[in-house]
């Protein structure tokens, strides 16, 4: 793994969190507990402040990103971001469920309990209600989430990412 510290700020991380070899953390970010960063992702806190919670899980090629001095991210516990999606200066509040290849752009609000479908790219400004799915470019609201969306689907991955950290400690 690649830990920098720039403009005085180095990453630092909590207990029980896995962070793949190729994984690199940069700069103003503080992660919670049992968290983990997977192969090749980037979370760059080198012009804005990045805080995530605690089981959080940032898959394969993930790009975490903030805006210089306007956007910061912040991210809550129990969060899953998908492979190669990318989170820019915005804010996921807990039990967020991030597709694969989506886009979630400056001063975005994703309420807890939401889907944001792979592919989807959330627009600047975006503010989701809690319980939503939002999916296409631009992200719409398509649904809300039901008690199985939330168990079988966002509440699973999470759990599930905890185990799979644990086969490489």
């Amino acid at each position: 793994m690649l830990i920098k510290t720039v403009r005085g700020f180095t990453p630092s991380f909590g207990k029980n969190s896995f962070i793949a070899e190729n994984a690199t953390l940069i700069g103003d970010v503080v992660m919670g507990d049992d968290c983990s960063v997977w192969y090749q992702a980037v979370i760059r806190g080198d012009v804005n402040s990045i805080r995530i919670g605690n089981q959080v899980n940032v898959q394969d090629g993930v790009v975490i990103h903030a805006t210089y001095k306007t956007a910061p991210t912040t991210i809550g516990s129990k969060v899953s971001i998908g492979h190669n999606a990318i989170v820019h200066g915005c804010t996921l509040e807990d039990k967020v469920l991030v597709g694969m290849g989506s886009i979630i752009m400056d001063h975005c609000v994703v309420g807890s309990n939401s889907i944001i479908a792979a592919g989807a790219v959330v627009t600047q400004n975006t503010i989701i209600s809690p319980g939503s799915i939002y999916a296409g470019i631009p992200a719409r609201k398509i649904k809300e989430i039901n008690r199985n969306l939330q168990e079988n689907e966002i509440e699973r991955i999470a759990q599930n990412y905890l185990k799979y950290a644990s086969w490489f400690e």
